[in-house]
């Protein structure tokens, strides 16, 4: 969402990097992904519609065309999980 509508924004990586991790936990009171925090105000646990809702009555964006370079609703392709089997026994 915020490529859609070319916003400056900082990728941080909070599963490899611990410190990151625990700046999210410490400004989101939560361990849920993703979290935005734009101007100060954390977004936890937020789509990229949501995110897209909070910005519009700011006038920080304008509504456009819903189809961006990657979903808004969802993890991009490329980062989706791999479908595994869980193994059940009996």
């Amino acid at each position: 969402m915020l490529k859609k509508h070319d916003l400056p924004y900082e990728d941080r990586d909070i599963i490899n990097d611990p410190v990151q991790r625990q700046e999210m936990i410490e400004k989101s009171g939560q361990m849920l992904s993703p979290c935005v925090e734009i101007n100060g105000n954390m977004l936890p646990d937020i789509s990229g519609d949501e995110v897209e809702a909070y910005l519009l009555p700011t006038e920080l964006v304008t509504p456009t065309d819903p189809h961006g370079e990657a979903p808004t609703n969802s993890a991009c392709a490329t980062h989706e999980p791999d479908e595994v089997p869980l193994p059940f026994r009996r």
